[in-house]
């Protein structure tokens, strides 16, 4: 497919780099040493100019292009964009990263009569119902939804007081004889010390039976909704739920998290301006909002920092986040979320002053990649895992045994690529955990887990409809 990404920001430069290998990408900026860099690194076409003018949106292809995302900082800018390619070029899918709830609340502006933008991607609402699910599953690192929810994928770092630490797979059924989950894949770290200031090198571990968990590896497993404390509780001792949660920054996440939890948790806000704080506790009914400095020790000190369960740093500065999550965490708060933007921070701090760094880029382009996946392959989800390397995808299984390469088969029987897992398959209502000898069948959503992200091409082709395959 030709794909014209406008904007060559992380999230653009990311998104060019997961599609890049099996689809014709022309990138938009108005930095050329961005798009430098970007050429540098793939095989793409790039155009520098404003990304909504008619005539850089001619010259990059628009009138060719099968999808036009606008991943530009302007809200406003990717909307003309997606309006002059549906009414110069009939463009035929538009995808738009829009942040402003003023625009994203009001769905009656966007449509083929109105601002003709197919699929909206709304960076903040995403990172908001990431960090939600984060601390209603204390100790997860991840937490992903599938069909509509009824099967999760959780990534969780192994600790001691696990039951399954130093054990087997197979015995995690008769630990859990009632709870059916699937662990996806592992990730170890290398007994190679990393050399200077290099990462550790994790190695990538596809479970089989006799698989060993040992503590510190990072596990992602599948189980249904109902399921996944009881599988927690194998891998980690069980925190308690969250009930006091401190959320430094009151812009649109640190408020919106704010409304969702002040109902069942005791919530307090602090930001740093006055009027944004006088004017989110006008909206908020329960929460507290203080107007202060995160990075204030007096005042965290003052609100009992070290008897917090959650401490989340959610202002738009990444280094006032690292800071105030530093802090927090010295203190005392049990457990810290923060927004880290940069890959090379969020690796630097990541389990020694943030529990959990939040990626807003990789959760816009699970976003994106569902989206434009969808375009070639029936997919619910698709999640972007370890900074891009790898995919959790959810792919509906079409036709039958004559012009499918996987209805009717065994999983045993599928002929998936290296680093490619099925871990459950989702059957209308019911949710089963992938065995041997689970058989495929028509209309199952099936979940797949990919260490490997240049193997997509192969998954995609094995879940496409054939008149020819026998």
């Amino acid at each position: 497919m030709k794909i014209l990404i406008l904007g060559a920001g992380t999230v653009g430069s990311t998104a060019a780099e997961s599609l890049s290998d099996e689809n014709e990408i022309t990138v938009v900026d108005l930095n050329g040493r961005l798009l430098t860099e970007l050429q540098d690194r793939l095989d793409i076409r790039t155009v520098q100019g404003h990304a909504s003018h008619p005539r850089v949106l001619e010259k990059a292809g628009a009138a060719d292009a099968d999808i036009l995302v606008a991943l530009t900082d302007s809200d406003e800018t990717n909307m003309v964009a997606c309006q002059i390619a549906y009414s110069l070029y009939r463009t035929p899918v538009r995808i738009a990263r829009i942040r402003a709830a003023e625009y994203t609340s009001r769905q009656e502006l966007f449509g083929p009569k109105t601002i003709p933008v197919d699929t909206i991607i709304s960076p903040e609402q995403l990172v908001t119902e990431h960090i939600e699910q984060l601390i209603h599953y204390p100790g997860a690192h991840q937490v992903l939804d599938f069909a509509d929810g009824k099967v999760r994928l959780v990534g969780l770092k192994a600790k001691a007081g696990g039951p399954l630490i130093g054990q087997e797979l197979r015995e995690l059924r008769r630990h859990i004889p009632h709870t059916d989950a699937r662990v996806a894949a592992i990730y170890r770290q290398s007994s190679i010390p990393p050399v200077g200031n290099e990462e550790p090198i994790y190695e990538t571990i596809l479970p089989e039976g006799d698989t060993v968990i040992r503590e510190n590896d990072l596990v992602f497993f599948l189980a249904a909704r109902k399921d996944i404390r009881v599988m927690m509780s194998e891998l980690l001792k069980l925190e308690h739920p969250a009930r006091s949660i401190i959320i430094a920054g009151g812009g649109h996440i640190g408020f919106e998290l704010a409304r969702r939890l002040e109902n069942t948790n005791r919530v307090k806000v602090i930001e740093r301006d006055y009027d944004r704080a006088r004017y989110i506790s006008e909206r908020l009914k329960h929460a507290v909002v203080l107007t202060g400095d995160a990075v204030d020790e007096k005042l965290l000190q003052e609100e009992n920092i070290d008897k917090v369960d959650v401490f989340c740093a959610l202002t738009s500065a990444e280094e006032a986040n690292i800071l105030s999550s530093f802090l927090a965490k010295r203190m005392g708060a049990s457990r810290v979320i923060a927004l880290i933007n940069r890959p090379s921070y969020a690796k630097l701090v990541e389990n020694q002053y943030v529990d959990i760094a939040v990626s807003p880029q990789e959760i816009t382009l699970s976003a994106l990649l569902a989206k434009v996946r969808g375009m070639r392959l029936d997919v619910g989800q698709v999640h972007a895992l370890r900074s891009g390397t790898a995919e959790a995808i959810e792919a509906v299984a079409h036709g039958d045994s004559k012009t499918s390469r996987v209805v009717g088969k065994r999983v045993d029987q599928v002929p998936l690529p290296p680093g490619a897992t099925i871990g459950a398959i989702v059957r209308e209502s019911d949710v089963l955990m992938a065995h041997h000898d689970t058989e495929i069948l028509r209309e199952d959503h099936v979940i797949l887990f990919l260490t490997d992200r240049s193997q997509i091409p192969a998954v995609e082709k094995l879940f496409q409809v054939s008149v020819t395959y026998t």
